[in-house]
């Protein structure tokens, strides 16, 4: 099958297709590469709902409810659930997809494991080019759950429109679970299994931080819900939330998708950069290069520097108008 063949299949939403073409993304091959170039300006039409929090929060389940719910509303869903790597084969461990198994027989929902792949931030590399097949492949939502590291994972901000923010009450100091970044990518907080003690008390916690925050007028303030995500309590609530942010913000999501273009524009010239520098320089000379690092002979930024001009001596010249 041809690049251009399996496109068309991806578009018509084949999901066969749509698995191979995953594949193919996931494993970085030249021919994933080409799908992106032939489907990218099919896509922009879904919606990525991000879900993020610490472990043993729920998300897994929410997500769950959130596709039954909107199935019911008549959409189509891609679920893209970021599981930690298997330390025996490389692969997701799939503990979340086993959570999502009502959905499996259903033809208008997708979902897809992925492998952290030793990638740090809740994401795998390749979460953002999944994210754009099931765009291209017609789903209205793209719902991705990341892997659940705790404080540091922010990267789902460079790849979903809404940020939704999973907290449970019962698991420890809420203040220092709610610091640094995790406060600032929230679109929507949800506090899940809200029938527990100290739900309320959370809830109070997250608005009292959020006071200390400054807002524009007119900008959106991040709501608080309260769920009970394996009753589906509060789920329909937070779809409403979700709706309303799509409505009121409009600008920001503009502006997150430029944002998030600059990043993968920035990541695929790192890697590509850091493929040449292999490509001309043997894998003894790097060595040679680490190790006089490590013995203090040279420091990094000579080395990188030293790098930096030998690759550039080896382009080949730019192309004059006479050529």
């Amino acid at each position: 099958m041809t690049a251009a063949s399996l496109a068309d299949r991806v578009v018509a939403g084949d999901s066969r297709s749509v698995a191979r073409a995953i594949s193919l993304v996931e494993d970085e091959t030249p021919a994933g590469a080409q799908l992106i170039r032939d489907l990218y300006a099919r896509t922009g039409r879904a919606l990525l709902i991000g879900v993020t929090g610490p472990p043993g929060a729920g998300k897994s389940t929410l997500v769950d409810r959130l596709t039954a719910e909107l199935r019911r509303r008549g959409q189509t869903v891609g679920i893209i659930a970021v599981d930690p790597t298997s330390p025996f084969t490389g692969g997701a461990l799939l503990g979340d997809r086993v959570r999502m198994g009502a959905h499996h027989a259903d033809p208008g929902v997708f979902i897809r494991s992925m492998a952290t792949r030793g990638h740090l931030g809740g994401l795998a590399r390749a979460t953002s080019d999944v994210a754009l097949m099931l765009d291209a492949a017609g789903k209205d939502v793209v719902i991705v759950e990341t892997v659940g590291v705790g404080q540091d994972e922010v990267d789902i901000v460079r790849t979903a429109d809404v940020t939704v923010v999973v907290l449970v009450p019962g698991a420890g100091d809420e203040v220092q679970a709610l610091k640094a970044g995790i406060m600032e990518i929230a679109d929507i907080f949800v506090v899940n299994k809200a029938d527990r003690e100290g739900a309320d008390h959370l809830a109070h916690s997250v608005s009292a931080l959020l006071s200390l925050q400054t807002f524009a007028p007119g900008a959106w303030r991040p709501p608080i819900q309260k769920t009970e995500a394996t009753t589906g309590t509060g789920v329909v609530e937070l779809l409403d939330a979700v709706d309303r942010f799509r409505a009121q913000s409009a600008n920001l999501r503009a502006s997150r998708q430029r944002e998030r273009q600059t990043m993968r524009l920035r990541d695929l010239l790192a890697r590509e950069f850091f493929r040449h520098v292999e490509r001309t320089l043997p894998p003894e000379e790097l060595h040679a290069i680490a190790d006089g690092m490590a013995a203090r002979t040279i420091d990094p930024y000579s080395a990188a520097a030293d790098i930096m001009r030998r690759v550039m001596a080896s382009a080949p010249p730019k192309p004059t108008l006479a050529s």
